[in-house]
């Protein structure tokens, strides 16, 4: 059985699970007009929470344990630097050259210089980060969000995104066409964990703390979602959530 039908599998358990049962709204919590499959949501938000807290966490916390500040910051250097590529193609294909040109260099400088990635020479270099997806890509050729949508595994998300994730993880080369199957689902795995550890201390704050975390980090996403679309003409950036798609 290949890895991309197991974990397509696994996406599948996860909804069957949520679908036992949907979680009721908390009282008092007002609906939201962009969340109209709240319940639903909300079930699978707590399969997500419990695969954090009785799997995810724990690993990371290992991880952290074992590996020293500087290997950590490696690998999530290696990881951002390989993402890069995959924002040039975004930002060309959203009609911004000069940003994809920006992007393509990060690339050059932190692989040639930066020991493949390993070490972030082009931010202060003055080689601004970008983060671009299919999702936003989608989102600046018009393609309405549509309602909001938990998904096993990866969280908060959209209609449009889920079509974005899709395309992200379907043209990802380290996630898919890697030749060997050990060394693809060893990155895989080590990407996971990586990008869980990058929001590590920033999720026990949200467990906490005194509110719905169901509703900020939805909140949080479509606010954060509206704002990279729109190239941030808003006034200020909206708060990052906790909680973002692990292969992004």
């Amino acid at each position: 059985m290949s890895r991309w039908l197991c974990f397509k599998r696994l996406v599948v358990f996860g909804l069957v699970v949520s679908m036992v049962g949907c979680a009721s709204i908390p009282a008092g919590v007002p609906p939201s007009p962009d969340d109209p499959w709240e319940p639903f949501n909300r079930s699978v938000f707590e399969f997500n929470e419990g695969l954090d807290k009785y799997v995810l966490k724990p690993v990371v916390s290992g991880y952290r344990f074992v590996l020293p500040e500087f290997i950590r910051e490696g690998i999530y250097n290696f990881f951002s630097n390989y993402n890069d590529i995959y924002t040039a193609l975004n930002n060309l294909l959203q009609g911004k050259p000069d940003y994809a040109f920006n992007d393509l260099m990060r690339v050059v400088v932190n692989t040639t210089m930066g020991l493949g990635g390993l070490i972030d020479l082009a931010t202060p270099g003055g080689l601004e980060k970008h983060k671009e997806d299919f999702g936003q890509t989608f989102g600046v050729w018009g393609i309405p969000s549509g309602p909001y949508v938990v998904l096993p595994f990866f969280g908060p998300s959209s209609v449009r995104d889920t079509f974005g994730t899709v395309a992200d993880l379907e043209t990802d080369y380290l996630f898919k066409y890697i030749p060997d199957v050990g060394l693809r689902n060893s990155l895989t795995g080590l990407r996971v964990v990586n990008a869980r550890n990058t929001y590590y201390e920033a999720g026990d704050l949200l467990d906490g703390a005194a509110i719905d975390k169901y509703s900020f980090l939805r909140d949080a996403y479509i606010q954060r979602r509206k704002y990279q679309i729109n190239e941030g003409r808003d006034d200020e950036e909206p708060q990052m959530p906790a909680y973002e798609n692990p292969y992004e």
